[in-house]
This record gives structure tokens, sequence and C-alpha cells, in this order.
């Protein structure tokens, strides 16, 4: 066929393509030989869905896959830092960019790239040659550098998202139409490509001058007249630099390619040579669809590893649902749909539910919804407190929208589903949905939770939200909760949204959740982690709500008194600066910091941001704080305004008007290691190594007639070291109760215990956790304050006393780099996608890896106490109350406190048995008080 009009092209971005699937999926390892072929499978998959996809009007005629070749281009010999900060490939991808090539080829479609030019430069040939033989073009991509492009019979559609762009989502973009999108570019400079741009003006800025000049040739002539000094000194300055950019970021159109449009034709595939690959690649489920859609029979394909113990299988992938539709939920209006509903899940025995509420804080939301889901595409919206808007009495409280169920009727019917141990609950996040059922009296049990299940498979890789999820793993972007809301000050809550809008976005929760479980579940056991997610995992939701819904109280009267003392403090250290500095300057500036440390004192070190301004970071200053007093005196004044800001004042907009306690949330996904992180409010990062920072415990309090227990892990994280490391001189002070860092010192420093000094116990101190995190020497030096040169001597006489150390940190990099994770005594792995990075990011992925197996298995440790805990303690009247890495607090009548800390530290120090036999004892410091403080 010869192009023409009526003819369209379709143009794939093929390293878009190639890089949305490297990052899809975990890890893919074909079984007979152990090459990468994650990023093959999802091209393969994302190819053959967007092939199957694309029928009727906007059906391609013709068709290409374009690749880049190479990475210099003639841009390089334009400026010659081009792309010049761009990470490596990934050393597991590299491999597989030819074979996307032979899948391309596989699927009978052309596969084109030239040397010395970008696919951009192609795509921008191709397209400006179709268009002059009328024809319509469809470029596949997000690329905003393709946008220029669009127009005249040329429109971009985001393969992912089913988005298209045209013209107008070019300027919605951009703020200006697609034929000056170059302009704003040149203006605004790309730090990915590095293209340098104008110095301080972003692409609002751009759009603004280009909308007024009307292009880069007209501005740069007028920039004399432009009214603002510091933009206008920019562009004059900066002239040369910005056409520079220009030519830059232009896409060439005159490519001498040696194809032609006809060569592009639409082809059907020939079936052996695609299911050929496909076997090759040992594509199961791909091969029986492809072979189905042909009616052939499907290639055979050995299985050479059938335990299926590799990182990952083709098997995870999604099946073949219905597509996701929020068009399709049904609305429950009637007790007679609600009941049908009931029985369906009575006798499926399981179901995904999700709830709506006003906010995100369980403690004071109310409920407004709840959606089910039994099927992938089959889910339902239980519409309870949506409200019209309009007044219905004179205290101007507003009516509830009609054709809703009375909430009483409807969790009348759904708690006894709820709390039936013979039905699932499925959900994400569902400790959230737990603590808003458990305030209407319904005990959610038993649950999984897709969340869960995805950090069990896959903690290291990515984010566990479902939206990550929902995109990475059914190629479905959930609809957005501000299209709902609204953003900023004009955003309203749940319960004012229209039921009809409002049945598609929670049903689709829904749906999405149990489509996730259904891909999740079966993957536990593939990659034998059911343990770690049946006993870390699950069983810690319910533990958790019952500590989040107690709460701690927190004395607002303390808080006030301390937020007045920090601010006398502060004011004290401010007048202390200015006098060092020789005047008065706004010490919260980092701007004005920076002029005062580094162009009016001359500290050396002074390096400048794109804005102009000197860095003064805390890493910036401690280096400075090692030999002048001004920047030291800075990080006690910036340490009080945090302990302020963030803790003093800002606890005390926490405290719950109804309950007068402070209710915070624990986050089981927080950190890749299994350590919780704690948020809203934050009570695990409240600093403890000042003075000032330890009194703000003080505020925590114990209730009337009541005690405040501490129990507290000794040194859990070097007790661990030394069982994983095989250290004897370790293993030995632990068991015999020594004094673990002055026994390092006297090892390390040949000084004997009695003649111990605290300066050398707390250099020996700083060492030994310091290697758990894998400090440097420079690291070290920070720490202590002393030459670099001493402080890597110390390092370094370390290991040679304790050679196991460096032996299990070498091995455990060694593991990491062939097995794509590390993993916890407990069977917890962490995955470890960047242990081959090369520069900065290198020497961090070397020491997380390093220290998560310590850290993770001691987080594992302190789960498995909180999960025994309740049933241990529940003859004794105390709560747990509160988690902060390795201590548990709980609040007990006082009475009753020494048979809290017999009880809860017997679980503490046992429990890391059955499952693992520590080389050295688990030992449990206690305490307790009127408050936090005097407990710790």
């Amino acid at each position: 066929m010869t192009f023409g009009k009526g003819c369209h092209l379709h143009l794939i971005d093929g390293s878009s393509f190639v890089f949305r699937a490297y990052h899809a999926l975990p890890p893919l390892t074909r079984k007979s030989d152990g090459a990468p072929i994650g990023a093959v499978h999802g091209f393969c998959n994302m190819l053959q869905r967007y092939i199957d996809g694309n029928s009727g009007r906007d059906a391609p005629t013709h068709i290409a896959v374009i690749f880049d070749k190479g990475s210099h281009t003639f841009r390089n010999d334009l400026y010659d830092a081009y792309k010049a900060n761009r990470e490596e490939m990934p050393e597991d991808l590299s491999p597989q960019i030819p074979l996307t090539r032979e899948a391309t080829r596989a699927f009978n479609i052309a596969c084109e790239e030239m040397e010395g030019f970008e696919a951009d430069d192609i795509i921008a040939t191709l397209c400006r040659q179709a268009r002059e033989a009328g024809g319509q073009v469809t470029i596949v991509s997000s690329d905003k550098d393709l946008m220029q492009l669009v127009g005249g019979g040329v429109e971009m559609l985001d393969a992912m998202k089913d988005r298209r762009i045209d013209a107008e989502g070019v300027e919605e973009k951009f703020g200006v139409r697609p034929e000056r999108v170059v302009d704003v570019q040149a203006l605004a400079g790309d730090s990915v490509d590095n293209v340098p741009g104008a110095p301080g003006i972003g692409v609002k800025t751009a759009a603004l001058l280009i909308n007024e000049y009307g292009d880069i040739d007209t501005l740069l002539a007028q920039a004399g007249s432009i009214k603002q000094p510091k933009r206008r000194q920019t562009l004059i300055e900066h002239a040369d630099q910005i056409r520079l950019s220009r030519d830059l970021v232009k896409l060439d159109e005159d490519v001498p390619l040696d194809f032609t449009l006809d060569d592009l034709e639409l082809q059907e595939p020939d079936p052996d040579k695609l299911l050929a690959f496909l076997a090759k690649m040992e594509f199961r489920t791909l091969s029986r669809r492809v072979a189905e859609a042909f009616g052939v029979e499907p290639p055979v394909i050995p299985d050479t590893d059938p335990s299926g113990a590799g990182p990952a299988a083709e098997e995870d992938a999604a099946p073949e649902w219905p597509a996701i539709d929020p068009e399709a939920y049904e609305r429950v209006g009637d007790m007679a749909a609600l009941n049908a509903w009931a029985d369906a899940i009575r006798a499926q025995g399981y179901v995904a539910v999700d709830t709506e509420t006003t906010g995100l804080d369980e403690m004071c939301a109310d409920l407004v919804g709840i959606s089910l889901c039994l099927a992938p595409g089959t889910a339902c919206y239980i519409p309870l407190a949506h409200r019209t808007g309009q007044a219905d009495d004179l205290f101007g409280a507003d009516a509830l929208a009609g054709g809703q169920l009375d909430m009483q009727a409807v969790l009348e019917v759904l708690k006894p589903l709820l709390e039936d141990d013979a039905i699932l609950k499925i959900g994400q996040n569902m400790k959230y949905d737990a603590k808003i059922l458990a305030r209407h009296g319904i005990t959610v049990a038993p649950v999984d939770d897709t969340m869960l299940l995805s950090y069990a498979l896959n903690a290291g890789l990515h984010g566990h939200g479902m939206d990550v999820l929902s995109e990475r793993y059914l190629s479905h972007q959930p609809i957005p909760i501000k299209e709902l809301l609204g953003s900023g000050k004009q955003a309203i809550t749940f319960d004012r949204v229209e039921i009809d809008k409002a049945v598609g976005y929670a049903a689709e929760d829904a749906d999405i959740t149990l489509r996730l479980w259904h891909l999740f579940k079966p993957q536990l056991h593939r990659r034998r982690v059911t343990t770690v997610y049946e006993t870390l995992e699950r069983p810690l939701v319910p533990v958790l709500a019952d500590m989040e819904r107690a709460g701690i109280t927190v004395d607002r009267d303390t808080l006030n008194a301390m937020s007045t003392a920090f601010a006398r403090k502060m004011a004290g250290l401010e007048a202390e600066i200015h006098e060092l500095a020789g005047r008065a300057f706004n010490v919260g500036s980092p701007k004005q910091l920076g002029e005062v440390l580094f162009d009016e004192l001359g500290y050396e070190g002074g390096k400048k941001g794109k804005t102009g301004a000197y860095a003064t970071g805390a890493d910036v200053l401690e280096d400075l704080a090692m030999t002048h007093e001004l920047p030291a005196r800075v990080l006690d004044w910036r340490a009080l305004s945090k302990l302020k800001s963030t803790y003093t004042d800002a606890l005390q907009e926490h405290i719950n008007p109804e309950t007068g306690r402070v209710h915070t949330s624990y986050v089981q996904t927080g950190a890749t290691t299994g350590r919780l992180a704690s948020a809203d409010p934050n009570l695990q990062n409240i600093p403890v190594r000042t003075e000032e920072g330890r009194r703000i415990r003080e505020a925590f309090v114990a209730g009337p007639g009541k005690q405040l227990v501490s129990l507290d892990y000794s040194q859990i994280e070097l007790r661990i070291l030394a069982h994983m490391a095989g250290i004897d001189a370790l293993r030995t002070a632990f068991r015999e109760g020594q004094d673990i860092h002055a026994m390092t010192a006297s090892e390390m420093f040949d000084v004997d215990l009695e003649d111990m000094t605290p300066e050398i116990r707390r250099q020996a101190k700083a060492i030994n956790f310091g290697v758990i995190y894998g400090i440097s020497g420079f690291g070290l030096a920070r720490n202590l304050r002393i030459p670099r040169s001493e402080a890597q001597g110390f390092i370094d006489r370390y290991f040679e006393r304790f050679p196991g150390i460096k032996v299990y940190m070498d091995e455990t990099v060694a593991f990491a780099r062939e097995h794509g994770h590390v993993q916890t005594l407990f069977g917890r792995r962490i995955h470890t996608p960047e242990i081959s990075a090369k520069g900065p990011r290198a020497g961090f992925a070397r020491r997380a890896a390093i220290n998560a197996p310590i850290q993770g298995t001691a987080a594992d440790v302190i789960r498995r106490a909180m999960i025994r805990m309740p049933a241990a303690i529940e003859g004794i009247p105390a709560r747990m109350l509160l988690q902060v890495h390795d201590e548990l607090i709980f609040e007990v009548d006082e009475a009753a406190a020494d048979a809290l800390i017999g009880t809860a530290t017997e679980v503490m120090e046992s429990a890391a048995r059955p499952a693992v036999h520590l080389d050295v004892p688990l030992t449990v410091d206690a305490g307790r008080g009127r408050n936090w403080a005097e407990a710790h």
C-alpha cells in the first residue's frame, strides 16, 4: 500500500516501552540459564496488548517501533556535556536490549534505528513525511520532548494511561502551543538531558515570556527592555547558551532514512516465527495466548526449574481479566440488593472490602460508604452518608442525599460477614478500614492485605500503595482522588462527592484490590515468603490497630512550657551567632547564612546551587563545625527550632479532642527492612541524643493510678551481628554480660578495662554502631570530630581485630549481587536492585545491603514479640501503646507493673525462638515512671 491520505501511521517509542517494561515487574530470569528477561517479557506483553487494543477507526495501517542506537549523536558534537549525567543502564537490562529488537521483528513489526540520531529524530522525520503525504500519525509515548510534533494530523498516546495528547494537552503541559514548545524547553533547560537553558527560569516563566514575545529570537532581541532586573540580566548574559539549548531540544525532521513509509505497512505476524521466539524466551502464558489467537497448538516449553524458586516467574503476570470499567459497577440502593451481595459473599468465602470516609485520620473520620468486590469486574458501592449540600434545619446541617440505605441497617447485615472466621476479608491497607469499622462495633477478621502481600514479595523494589501497584501489575491508572475532591482550599470531603461519581471511584478500589490479591497470593509460595507474610505481617495488623486506637496521653502544659524554654534558648543562640558573625541576620535563612559564612567570613568549601545561593545543609555545617564555632551554634539553633516546630508545638495539634490522647499511625511498609514507621505524628524520630530532645518524652504521661513501662532491647543489632558474622569475642562478651563498648575499646586500643576512659569508650561505641551501617572514615570523622585519617585508622583496626565482620560484609554483598536480594534470619527478603550501580549510589547500595539483614532481623524479632504480647499480658491490667525501634511502651496499673515487666520481658527475650536460635542472648532493659522519660 502506498502511504497517503487515509493511512494512519503508529510510531512506538521503543525505549519508553522497554524502560516501562523493565520497571513494571520484579526481576524475571529464564529458568534454563538464569538470563534476565523481565524487560523482554513486559515489552512483549505491552506490544501484544497494544496491537490487540487498536482496532476500528484508530487502527494503524502502518506501524514501527523506533529505538535509539548508541549514545553518541550529533547533539554531543554540539555540546559534549549533553546527557553527560545520565545514569548507566542497569546491568541486567543491557543484555535484554537486543532481545527487544528481536521481539519486535518476531511480531512482524518494523524495527528502526539509526547511528548518530536519537529515536525522537527518526520519529520527527517520519511525522513530517506522513503529514506531507496526507496521512495521520499517532506517536505512542509520553515523552515530553515529542510534544513539539503534535498538531497537523499528529497526536500522542500514553499507552500505559490510555490517554491521548493533542494540541490542547500540550498547551496544558507547557503553557504554549506545540510549535512553541521548543522555545520553552530552550529557556527552561532539562536537568535529565543536561540541557543548560537559562538559569533560574522554569517552564512557567518560560511560557509567560514566549507568550508575550512570540519566540526565542524576538525575546532575546528585546531582552534589554524586560522590567525585571534579574530576568533581564539572565537572558542577556546567557543568550548564546539559550540558543544552544534550542538546537539541542529541537528535533531533526530531515534524518536521511534508509527506508520509506511504505516499508512500515502493517503485517500479520508469522505464527511459527513468533511462537518460536516466545518459546525461546520461555514465556508460557504469552505463548498460550498467542497460540489461541492463531488457533494453533502452543509450543511445549520444558520446565527446567519446577521449584519456581527464581526471583519471579512469568505466571506472576496478570491473567486475562475483564477490563476495569468504572461505569460498570453497581450502586447498591435497596436492602434486597445488599442481601443478594451478602448471600454471594457467604457462598464464595472471600470478598474485597474498602471504606470511603471524610478524612485520613481513622480516629476522627466519618464513614461515608463501603465497596465490595467478589470477582474482577464484579464490584459495588454502598453509599451511606453522602450529603446534598442543602441545609435541612436551622443550624445549617446538610441533608443526606437520597437513594442511600440506613447505615445501621447496612452494618447489621455486614457485621456477621465481616466477623465470620470462615470468610476472608481482603483489603489494601486493611488496618485503616478495620479501625473505621471498629468504631462501629465491628471487629474485622480474618484479613488479607494486598499492601502487605506486595511488601513481603517486593520490599526494596517499589512502593506498595494501590496506585503504584495497579499501574505496575495491572497496567491501569486508578481514578485520581483529586478528580473527585479537588485540591487546596477548594477541596471537599468525600461525603460531598456525587454518589454516581463515587460509585466508579470506590468500587474500582475494591476491584483493583481483589485483582492484586489474586495476583500476589499465589506468589508467596513460589517466592518462599509465605512464612514472612503469615507470621510477621498479617498477624501484626490487629495488634497495631489496637495500639493506635489506645493512643498515649500527652500533657499540653508540659509542651507549652518546653516551647517557651526552647524559644528563650534559641534567642540566646541567635545573639551569640550574630556576635560571631559581626552583624545581625536571619539565622533561619539559608541564603543569608551562606553569604555570612562564605562571602563575609571567607570559610572554605562554599558551593552555590542553581539558584545562586550557597548550600548550607547539615552536612556542610557539620564539616565547618569541626573548625569553626559559628556553624556549630547554627546547628544547635536548628536542632532547637526543629524540636519546637516539629514536637512541642506540633504535638499539641495532634491531641484528639475526644480522647485527650495522641494516636500515631504505624506504617508496616515504611522501610524496606521491616522496621515500622510512625506518622501523624511521627513518634519514632524524637531526638534522644540531646538533653532537650530527651526532655520531650516528659510530656508523654500515664493516666491516673497508672505508670508507663519501657522495655528496650539492649544492643540487639550488635548481638545479631555477632551471631551472623560469627565473632567469638563479641559472642563471649554478650554471653558474659560484659560492657560491649568497653570490651571493644579494650580489644582495639589495648587498654585494660579498669583503665577505660569515657572518651575511649565513646569512640568504640561510635565504631560499633557505625560499622553496622557501613560507616566510612569520612562519616566517622564527622561523628567524632576527629581527622579523617584517624577515623579511618580506627575502622581499619576494627576489621583487623574482628575479621569476621569484613568476611560477613563481603559475603553479603556477593549474595546480593548474585540473587538480587538479601534476607533476614526469618526469611524476609529485601531486594537490592541497585547493588551493581555505579557512581555515588554504589556505596549507598552496598551499605544498605550489608545492614539490611541485621536491621531486618532485629525488626522481625520485635514484630514477633508484639504479635505474641496481647495474649501473654491478657490477664494484666495493661496496654501496649507504642513501638519505637527496639523499644515497647506500655501503660499499666501501678500495682501490676512488676507483673507486666516480668511477663513482657520473657516474651521479648524469647521472641526469636523457636524459628531462630541465636548464639547470643537477647536482653531487655526495663524502666517505669509517671512519664516516658522516667520510664526510659
